[in-house]
């Protein structure tokens, strides 16, 4: 039997707070200025007489923050959130942050992207910094900075879709039934009413407005490419 080399013991939980309510209810358990923290930026303060490490990010494309608590205070800071909000914010599960993170087209690693996937395939090339891509010499440079050149042969795009959802692997044809590619997220939009779905297809056929066809349990169902993200995020920057 083998020894462990490590043992590795987690002290802080994160307790998530999104939406439109996010600030204003979090201001009343903190005397720092929160307006004063734009999306992307993160802050060490107090927040319900518990020092924290603060982010306004999170993975719903709203406004929000994502805070670092020690474990024993976790439970009680989110008591005090959802008390300070009088009735107004609920907990909510894994769920409704999917709908959401859908709708703002971010991601799923394991689903949307993967260690094969470029961020030029997968639309993140705004993530390499223009002074890497002038310097090169990255992990992967070579096949990215040709793909960012020459364009890449596939790219995630984004779908509304009839029919049933269309789920993760669902066949993506053009309008002669040829494979295109295939969904890796996709589900129904609360916001917008109607099914939604991202993933990859051939370029040339991932232009706005490219009709396609979904397969879902054996049938076709009409599609289109359409612009992420889906509905538009709300993140608290500069005006």
């Amino acid at each position: 039997m083998q020894t462990p080399l490590a043992t590795l013991k987690f002290e802080e939980d994160i307790d998530d707070s999104q939406g439109p309510l996010a600030a204003p209810v979090l201001q009343h358990l903190t005397k720092e200025d929160l307006s004063k923290i734009f999306f992307g930026e993160f802050q060490m303060l107090d927040i319900n007489g518990v020092h924290c490490f603060l982010t306004r990010t999170g993975y719903t494309g709203e406004d929000g923050f994502e805070i670092s608590v020690p474990s024993e205070h976790a439970v009680d800071l989110a008591k005090a959130i959802l008390e300070k909000s009088e009735g107004k914010v609920r907990l909510t599960g894994l769920g409704a942050r999917d709908s959401l993170r859908l709708e703002a087209g971010l991601c799923l690693y394991g689903n949307d992207m993967e260690q094969h996937t470029t961020p030029v395939e997968a639309g993140l090339t705004w993530a390499i910094g223009k002074r890497r891509r002038a310097e090169g010499g990255f992990l992967g440079a070579e096949v990215i900075l040709k793909q960012i050149e020459e364009g890449p042969s596939i790219r995630r795009v984004g779908f509304f879709s009839s029919g049933p959802p269309a789920r993760s692997h669902s066949e993506i044809q053009d309008d002669k039934g040829n494979n295109i590619g295939d969904v890796t997220s996709g589900g129904f939009s609360p916001c917008l009413k109607k099914n939604i779905a991202v993933g990859y297809g051939k370029s040339g056929s991932h232009k706005s407005g490219t009709k396609v066809k979904i397969v879902v349990c054996g049938k076709s169902y009409d599609g289109a490419v359409t612009k992420m993200p889906f509905v538009p995020t709300k993140y608290y920057k500069p005006s």
